[in-house]
């Protein structure tokens, strides 16, 4: 672990360094594997000159600083000397989540208090600050930087702990606007996070909207919302223009092979399903979100984790129907008895009917199904379990 931590110390330095045009903690990172989903391609020089802040560039550091801030208090267990870089991440995080918070009169934040969502923001020379205002993944990414530290482990790193409390009590103007880390939450954990309990439920009232993100097959990448209402940015005579397209790109533009305007990818509703599980941890059963949106039905954000898995899951499995979403159209994987069973992971999946699409064998971030399969049936098991024990425990009394 120290080897690795010590390789990422490396990398970590580089991205802070270059990609942190501003020096404001706020990154640009370009490319970052999202293809399309922006109105530009974020792997080349903006057309307009200056650069664009990425909500998402930006939230990827701010859980790197998390990642970096467990291996260092893992080590530091044996090694006291690693409480200092643990520190050291725990503020960089403070720092970014302020940042995106809230920039002030030094210019236009991420969040956008109006809508109640992250949006990535234009710089142009001479021109100013421009937020783009695409409901996309850029915007749910933000979920992903977030973590509890255990009561445990704060006993266990006083050096650590004394620290943290000393900055929170004198530096209040870099954690008033982010998740409250002093006041205890459920099983007396802290809590890490760019989002507060009330920005996390803005956020989701969009992410849980069957008309927006919330596909009966997972999260989709862009909202539906843009079907009906594209977004269009006119800079002098070129209109640039992002819709919703829940399957194939329609374009060839950013290279054409993958789309992310509006399907579902397996890797970051993972990484959703996860985050929402963290925020339970903390803010525990008596935290409840509309799921989905409009719907009047409240579940924790555990039931709504377990919700989303169970839409990705819906993918493979056969519907009420006997067929199966994944293979979509195709009779022979449909119907045919020697290719009816034989699943297929695809890069990513049609944002209203399921269906795979783009490589057909991308086993490597698609097979994480099978975890949310084997986490679905775990918290299932231990119902179950429960139910025989209070019932046990009832009739022993009887």
């Amino acid at each position: 672990l120290k080897r690795v931590f010590h390789k990422l110390m490396l990398n970590f330095t580089w991205w802070v360094n270059r990609k942190d045009a501003e020096g404001k903690n706020i990154f640009q990172g370009g490319f970052l594997g999202l293809d399309n989903i922006g109105v530009f391609d974020r792997s080349a020089p903006l057309p307009t000159g200056g650069h664009i802040e990425q909500s998402d560039g930006t939230s990827w550091m701010a859980m790197y600083c998390l990642n970096m801030l467990a291996m260092a208090l893992e080590l530091a267990y044996e090694d006291p000397a690693y409480e200092d870089v643990a520190s050291k991440f725990w503020e960089h995080f403070t720092q970014i989540s302020y940042a995106m918070n809230n920039r002030g009169e030094d210019g236009v934040s991420l969040w956008n208090d109006e809508d109640g969502f992250f949006y990535d923001v234009l710089h142009i020379p001479n021109m100013g600050e421009v937020p783009m205002k695409t409901r996309s993944m850029v915007g749910l990414i933000p979920l992903y930087a977030v973590d509890t530290l255990e009561p445990e482990l704060l006993r266990r790193l006083p050096a650590f702990k004394r620290r943290m409390d000393w900055f929170i009590a004198n530096r209040p103007g870099y954690t008033e606007r982010q998740a409250c880390m002093f006041t205890p939450g459920m099983g007396e954990r802290r809590l890490i996070s760019i989002l507060d309990g009330d920005k996390l439920r803005r956020v989701l009232r969009y992410m849980l909207d069957e008309n927006e993100f919330l596909s009966p097959y997972g999260i989709r990448a862009v909202s539906k919302y843009h079907k009906d209402h594209p977004y269009t940015l006119r800079l002098g005579d070129t209109e640039h223009r992002l819709e919703y397209e829940p399957g194939e790109s329609t374009s060839g533009l950013f290279g054409g092979n993958s789309n992310w305007r509006g399907p579902i990818w397996f890797p970051v509703n993972f990484l959703i399903v996860e985050s929402l599980q963290k925020f339970h941890h903390y803010l525990g059963e008596e935290y409840k979100v509309e799921c989905p949106t409009g719907s009047g039905n409240f579940l924790t954000l555990w039931e709504v984790a377990q919700e989303i898995s169970r839409r990705l899951a819906s993918i493979f499995l056969r519907n009420a129907g006997g067929v199966r979403p994944v293979h979509g159209a195709s009779e022979k994987f449909q119907e045919d008895g020697h290719w009816k069973d034989l699943i297929l992971f695809y890069e990513y999946f049609h944002g209203d009917d399921g269906r795979g699409v783009g490589a057909s064998h991308q086993t490597g971030w698609t097979g994480v199904v099978a975890k949310l399969l084997q986490q679905s049936g775990e918290r299932e098991a231990l119902s179950v379990t429960s139910t025989f024990d209070d019932g046990l425990t009832v009739a022993q009394k009887g």
